[in-house]
């Protein structure tokens, strides 16, 4: 609301409209120039100086309105319909004018005959028919000459009455169209009209209802202006609703402003103060109010103790409640219904509830019998807290005091549904069509809603198509249930088809249907889909709210579509929207799982400029990401700041403190985390437990890395490939190949699938320790199993077999990793540069060692050696001449980086 208003801009007149306008006043100078008994009366209405009875007898007849109507409805407005229309009348009379304009409805046809007549008499039209032409406008939502008339009015000393202001506004008001309602008094004040006071009351009570308090507060401060004198009920209309919207400073404010025009505060302010501070959880200010009222000598009425008591309950300081309740009862005759509900509410919602059935009785034995409101009040209280037998026990009890309502069976029908009792809420049901009671469209959305969410998607479908023999069509929610229910179970063909019924039977979809759409298509890997759904939305017309805008960048960021993610970010802010906490949270998990966990840094502090209250996901977020990026240190500080801040640190925040710390070496530090997390009763994961194995393993801690993995073995935990993998590699890296192998075998006997990763290790574990055979025969199991080796796998392998003296394997494994499209690095073509020139084969090793020199990779000088010794032995000695020379550049260069 406050961004269409801040749009609106100056409508800047045509030529031809000021040329309008210089008639105008031109016409207006004539005018006034002549006597008394000229065109204008003193009352600015128009006057021909005709006789008045013949002016009654003519202009002011019923017949001659009819025949221009008739004219004017013949057909669409053109030169056949004005000519007819001067055949009638060549010069139209005002009182026919008006008689006109208050019969027609179109204001096209309206504003047409509006000039056609002003033209034609030559006269500016009266006050009367200027307000006509402004109500037709308004009626029918054409605002676009409503500027123009009104400055049209201004120039011609004419003043809307104040029955005009008033209906003009609320027609707006009754149209839901208060950015033009607020428009309109904008360009009246613009032309210096003084809008009537009602007109600003019905405005200000109109934008307060859709808790627009700033735009009502511009228009209490024009009525200022104007010099009109407000009162205590535009005050506390205006104190609610700024009040409701938490903004108690301004709340405040306007108390003070209030009571410095020396008004006093009636009961109704004060029960409004009580009420709305209460809600947004003041509560010591609305006790402040409450024992203030009374010292201005004002009584508390049943409205003041009952606003009072439900606030206590809320803040669950039910014995200040309870107390308040039982001076409110003492030496009553007629007990309060409301607060006694207020009060049973309370108790059923702080799980109190043999406290609530003693108010019942107790309300009995006062002679009041409980309402159904009371009754009810229990049962919602009792479904919240899962006590459904208990709840439908009191359902038959309250037959007895209460005539069951429709919020009574749809209570109970949504908390069966919930705890999966789907037969007792069809009995339910039944039993409701039986005390003829039907299904209502919130019983219908309650059931599909639950029974969508419980996977009863058969049942759930069998409901709605049901609906419309029980005489009750669905609407908006109901389909947007079931289009959720189905998409989430992966069936989006289907929810997308009940989607286009949806559109079919004149629903409008809003922004929730949308994002559910959104959402599971992505969810089910659709995700050219999911951005048609968008582009769908957009072309309909249907705006984005942040929640679906915040849904898609999450669909987009996990779908790896990484640039698309930041363009969504950015068209949050495009939107008119504020990035909230969950689009900062979305951001940064999605760069950092991109690999830019460097940008966290930046974000976290654009957080902190925009004033954004971190919550768990938050914190989570941006603590992966500083490990990621090296920035571990603060990452531990914002752990420590979340348990400060009351967010308990969850197995997320846990995990990655723990592995940025192992990864740095600081595992002592990791270890005390662990065993925190612990302490704190979460049950850790495979991850954190890997984490730990990885970084003791890396540093030779193999004692402990072996602890931590039995540790989570008895925790019934099943290692996942990482996690041997990681307990591999340390014992590989300490030469412990026996036990490696142990590992390995006990890794196939959990079940656990070896990777090409595993594999790598032992074949690297085996070559160093020189066992080529056994290392050779892993890498064929790898081949089996159809596992590609890596660049250096292939290297540790074409090395081992070359060192065993298996030329030839070596060789032509190079060669098929080449024509399966491998690239070999600098280390491979040394290595096999080497076992062809040891096997004597120095033509071929020096072929290698020119494409070596050719793609820029470094040749080591011992490579250069070995292949100078076997070209010298075949006497190749052109060949040997270029490997010297190399040599030499080689050893020159090696001596002065040594200097330098």
């Amino acid at each position: 609301m406050k961004r269409l208003l801040s749009n609106q801009g100056i409508i800047f007149l045509s030529d031809s409209e000021y040329l309008s306008l210089y008639i105008i006043k031109r016409k207006l100078s004539s005018s006034y120039s002549e006597s008394s008994t000229g065109l204008y009366g003193r009352d600015g209405t128009f006057s021909s100086g005709v006789n008045k009875e013949n002016l009654g007898e003519k202009e002011g007849s019923k017949s001659q309105v009819d025949a221009v109507c008739g004219v004017l409805n013949s057909g669409p407005w053109g030169s056949t319909v004005e000519d007819a229309l001067s055949k009638l009348d060549a010069s139209p009379h005002p009182e026919c004018v008006i008689g006109v304009l208050k019969r027609l409805n179109d204001a096209n046809l309206a504003m047409n005959f509006f000039r056609w007549s002003e033209r034609k008499s030559n006269q500016v039209h009266n006050l009367e028919a200027y307000s006509s032409i402004l109500m037709i406008m308004v009626r029918n939502k054409n605002f676009d000459e409503l500027e123009q008339i009104l400055q049209e009015m201004s120039l011609a000393g004419f003043e809307p009455s104040n029955n005009t202001y008033v209906e003009l506004v609320a027609t707006c008001v009754k149209c839901r169209m208060l950015v033009e309602a607020f428009n309109l008094i904008r360009t009246m004040r613009k032309f210096k009209f003084r809008p009537a006071f009602s007109a600003y009351t019905t405005l200000i009570g109109a934008f307060a209802e859709v808790h627009e308090p700033d735009v009502a507060l511009a228009l209490f401060h024009q009525m200022q202006e104007l010099g009109y004198q407000v009162n205590v009920h535009l005050f506390t209309t205006l104190v609610r609703v700024f009040a409701r919207k938490g903004q108690v400073d301004m709340a405040l404010t306007l108390l003070d402003e209030m009571k410095s025009n020396s008004f006093d505060a009636d009961i109704v302010l004060y029960n409004v103060c009580i009420d709305c501070f209460g809600k947004i959880g003041k509560v010591d200010m609305a006790w402040k109010f409450f024992h203030e009222m009374k010292a201005q000598g004002l009584v508390p009425d049943d409205v003041t103790y009952t606003s009072m008591i439900g606030v206590l309950c809320r803040a669950n300081r039910l014995g200040e409640a309870a107390e308040l309740f039982e001076k409110m009862e003492l030496n009553r005759n007629v007990p309060c219904a409301y607060a006694y509900n207020t009060m049973i509410m309370g108790y059923g919602s702080a799980g109190k509830f043999d406290e609530a059935y003693s108010l019942l009785e107790k309300q009995k034995e006062k002679g009041c019998i409980p309402s159904v409101v009371a009754y009810n009040s229990i049962l919602t209280c009792l479904g919240k807290k899962g006590r459904v037998d208990e709840a439908s026990r009191m359902f038959e009890e309250m037959k007895r005091d209460a005539v069951p309502n429709l919020s009574t069976y749809n209570i109970l029908i949504d908390m069966l549904c919930k705890a999966g009792k789907l037969e007792d809420a069809f009995k339910i049901r039944d039993a409701m069509e039986e005390a003829g009671l039907y299904p209502n469209v919130l019983t219908v959305n309650i059931m599909v809603d639950r029974l969508c969410k419980a996977q009863k998607l058969e049942e759930a479908w069998s409901i709605f198509e049901g609906m419309e023999r029980k005489g009750c069509n669905p609407d908006a929610v109901t389909f947007c249930s079931l289009i959720d229910g189905l998409g989430k179970s992966g069936r989006v063909d289907d929810s997308y088809r009940l989607f286009e019924r949806m559109l079919d039977v004149g629903e409008v979809p809003n922004a929730v249907v949308y994002t559910s759409l959104i959402r599971n298509f992505f969810k089910s890997g659709r995700k050219e889909d999911g951005h048609k759904i968008y582009k769908e939305m957009v072309n309909r017309g249907c705006s984005p709210d942040l929640t679906l805008l915040n849904t898609y960048m999450d669909c987009v960021f996990k779908a790896g579509e990484t640039e698309k993610g930041r363009a969504l970010f950015e068209e949050i802010r495009a939107q008119g929207f504020v990035p909230d906490v969950r689009s900062y949270s979305i951001l940064i998990h999605g760069l950092v799982k991109a690999g830019h966990a460097r940008e966290t840094y930046e974000l976290f502090y654009a957080m902190k400029e925009q004033g954004c209250v971190f919550d768990t996901r938050a914190y989570n977020a941006i603590i992966d990401g500083f490990c990621k990026s090296g920035k571990v240190n603060k990452a531990y500080q914002l752990l420590e700041e979340m348990k400060g801040k009351g967010y308990p640190p969850t197995v997320v925040t846990y995990g990655s403190v723990i592995d940025g710390l192992a990864k740095i070496d600081r595992l002592d530090e990791s270890y005390m985390l662990f065993e925190e997390a612990k302490s704190n009763g979460l049950e850790l994961n495979i991850v954190v437990y890997s984490s730990l194995i990885d970084g003791f393993g890396k540093v030779g801690r193999i004692d402990e890395a072996y602890l931590i993995m039995e540790e989570l073995m008895q925790k019934g935990l099943t290692p996942n490939v990482y996690t041997w993998n990681c307990l591999l590699d340390a014992l590989v890296k300490v030469e412990e190949i026996n036990e490696a192998l142990i590992c390995f075998q006990s890794m196939k006997d959990l079940k656990c699938s070896p990777n090409a990763i595993t594999y790598s290790i032992l074949i690297n574990g085996l070559c160093r320790v020189q066992n080529f055979n056994k290392a050779f025969v892993f890498w064929q199991e790898m081949q089996k199993k159809g596992l590609n080796p890596n660049l250096i796998t292939y290297t540790t392998m074409i090395s081992g077999l070359a060192k065993a003296g298996n030329i030839a394997g070596a060789n032509d494994l190079f060669g098929r990793f080449r024509a399966k499209g491998g690239v070999p690095d600098s280390a491979t073509y040394n290595v096999i540069i080497e076992a062809l020139s040891n096997a004597s084969r120095a033509l071929d090793a020096f072929a290698l060692f020119e494409e070596t020199r050719l793609k820029g990779f470094n040749i080591y000088a011992k490579t250069c050696i070995v292949l100078l010794d076997a070209l010298h032995k075949a006497e190749c000695l052109e060949q040997a001449a270029i490997v010297g020379a190399v040599l030499k550049e080689t050893a020159k260069s090696n001596y002065a980086t040594r200097l330098l």
